[in-house]
């Protein structure tokens, strides 16, 4: 009989339908707390150490993986993280659902990735009612400090979210996406490919004998 009301709960939540704390405490078991609070206390040099607690706090953990702590998380468990991704200081994970991040992704510090938020009527937040719906973080996105990716979105490949942010929609691939609410602002082209390539205001000496030749005697 738990099992069918315990299925009945997980398919209310997977339509991200409203339950409750009670309904859902028969999950408590896939928490990784213990290993998060060991994982946080862990010495900058114990690579190892790290490395084997992720393995056992996510769902799912590529290589070259550096997530630097503190990190907090509500299970761990519903975490999915791909290659060569790099999380910063505070990184949060409200994962009552699944997170899924991709290879080459980077976060900055103090950012939440939370799948759950509640009704707005107080009469449904009893018993701390809530529903969720997954993010996914695509491929090499970059995601500034302090920015909330709310449940429910996708973050395409390659594209960056500007600090502070807070992303309710999902956010097309190959764009810049700034706000609260977050939006697009432009699209990443090959113009970007070239920025960043020199200390602000210098040019090559070939530019510099251009210019010269062009300035009016």
């Amino acid at each position: 009989m738990a099992d069918t009301h315990h299925e009945e709960v997980l398919a209310r939540i997977a339509e991200g339908l409203v339950y409750t704390e009670s309904e859902a405490a028969f999950q408590a078991p896939r928490r990784r707390t213990d290993q998060i609070f060991e994982y946080n206390r862990t010495p900058p040099g114990d690579v190892e150490g790290r490395r084997s607690l992720l393995v056992a706090i996510f769902g799912s953990v590529g290589e070259r993986t550096v997530l630097l702590p503190p990190f907090h998380a509500g299970f761990g468990s519903n975490v999915h993280i791909g290659d060569d991704f790099f999380g910063n200081v505070n990184l949060t994970f409200v994962d009552d659902v699944e997170i899924r991040i991709g290879d080459g992704v980077m976060i900055a510090p103090s950012v939440t990735l939370t799948t759950t938020g509640h009704p707005v009527h107080p009469a449904r937040r009893a018993d701390f009612g809530r529903f969720s719906e997954p993010i996914v973080i695509e491929d090499k996105v970059w995601i500034g400090s302090n920015v909330v990716v709310l449940p429910g979105v996708r973050i395409g490949y390659g594209s960056v979210i500007g600090a502070g942010s807070v992303v309710s929609r999902s956010i097309p691939p190959m764009s810049v996406a700034l706000g609260t609410p977050c939006r697009v602002v432009r699209p990443i082209t090959d113009e970007d490919l070239t920025t960043r390539t020199a200390r602000p205001g210098a040019v090559s000496s070939d530019e510099a004998a251009e210019k010269t030749r062009s300035k009016p005697l």
